[in-house]
């Protein structure tokens, strides 16, 4: 909560700072993830494109990795905001997971995604944490709506676990096909007729 100072000036709380500094270091290290890659965006570049000292961006990210593990967790997010959002209006859950996946297929050519979700995360980010990421950011959607695929008779049944995990794979290895350069509709046609497959 903002206090005022002896002269009327508004200071604000430490927590606000810290919040502001953070937030600032997110958007510069997303906006030079994004252009330059991981290897390209230097820690002095970043701080310098955030307004705060290097020591400003210690204090809240122990490493340039953790900086950038905390951008692609934003990126990640607001992308399965999307992705929920185009899939609400599907008819039943298989028209779900259809709709959801082309739309992840559309959003793997958007310059934030490719780079800092498909091209640099797997050389940046550790197998243990990508490993936990996915599960917070994707494959716990598709397990749960394959297993609604089953339930309702829209797909044969099947182990829920293995299906979800082969079908995240194949989305992802499609995805970042586009991201390398690939044929989006090539692609996207490839993954629509496995889907068919289920």
């Amino acid at each position: 909560m903002p206090v005022k100072g002896d002269e009327g000036h508004v200071r604000r709380t430490q927590a606000e700072r810290r919040a502001t500094t953070r937030a600032a270091l997110l958007a510069a290290g997303r906006e030079l993830f994004a252009l330059k890659g991981f290897a390209g965006a230097g820690r002095e570049e970043i701080v310098e494109r955030a307004g705060v000292t290097r020591g400003a961006m210690y204090h809240h990210f122990a490493s340039k990795e953790a900086l950038f593990q905390a951008v692609y967790e934003s990126v990640e997010e607001e992308m399965m905001g999307r992705l929920v959002e185009a899939a609400m209006g599907a008819p039943d859950p298989l028209a779900m997971l259809r709709t959801g996946s082309v739309a992840y297929l559309d959003i793997a050519a958007n310059d934030e995604v490719r780079r800092i979700c498909l091209l640099d995360a797997p050389a940046v980010l550790a197998p243990d944490v990508r490993r936990d990421l996915s599960e917070r950011f994707g494959l716990g959607v598709i397990r749960e709506t394959l297993r609604e695929c089953m339930d309702a008779g829209l797909i044969a049944e099947q182990p829920v676990e293995a299906l979800a995990r082969l079908f995240m794979a194949m989305l992802l290895e499609a995805a970042t096909m586009i991201a390398e350069g690939a044929d989006r509709d090539e692609v996207a046609t490839a993954f629509t007729h496995f889907m068919e497959a289920l």
